[in-house]
């Protein structure tokens, strides 16, 4: 009896597990599905209008997530949440940007961002994001990028001289 309570638990824990990855993995493959009228929380726009830009921010909350019409928007909230009416920076979970060339959903922490470029996004300027850096590097040659950055050097003093001339709601 004891072995079969062992086997039957062994196999509860192993389905649990494959469950919560598959929530994980969910959450990510139906981040396209946007509603068309869901709003950059930060400029108002209708991101379902700019799928390739689209960016977000999932929460601990696991139903909550932030989208925005690119990485540039993005880091404005991610710098100051608080002022669009977002949760703490302390309780999000993941940030996801998509890979300007394959378009493949990556996180924004490993991501490369090449600024500077001749390629704009739905807001003007734009943090390009890659998840190679030959794919950056390449980039770069091609659209006359200036600089390639990791997430870490994203500073809201970049971000504020990327947005001179943008419009906010």
């Amino acid at each position: 009896m004891k072995s079969f309570l062992k086997a039957a638990l062994w196999v509860c824990c192993i389905t649990l597990s494959f469950l919560a990855a598959s929530n994980h993995l969910h959450a990510q493959q139906s981040s396209d599905e946007v509603s068309p009228d869901t709003r950059c929380s930060v400029c108002g726009m209708f991101v379902a209008k700019y799928p390739n830009w689209l960016t977000q921010i999932h929460y601990d909350d696991v139903k909550k997530v932030q989208f925005f019409d690119g990485v540039k928007d993005m880091m404005v909230f991610y710098f100051d949440p608080e002022q669009y009416n977002g949760a703490p920076r302390e309780e999000i979970k993941d940030i996801l940007v998509k890979d300007y060339y394959s378009l493949q959903w990556l996180s924004a922490k490993e991501a490369l961002y090449v600024i500077g470029s001749d390629v704009y996004g739905p807001m003007g300027h734009e943090l390009i994001p890659f998840s190679s850096r030959d794919g950056a590097e390449n980039f770069m040659k091609d659209h006359h990028g200036k600089e390639i950055l990791t997430f870490d050097k994203i500073t809201p003093e970049l971000i504020k001289s990327m947005r001179v001339g943008q419009r906010m709601r």
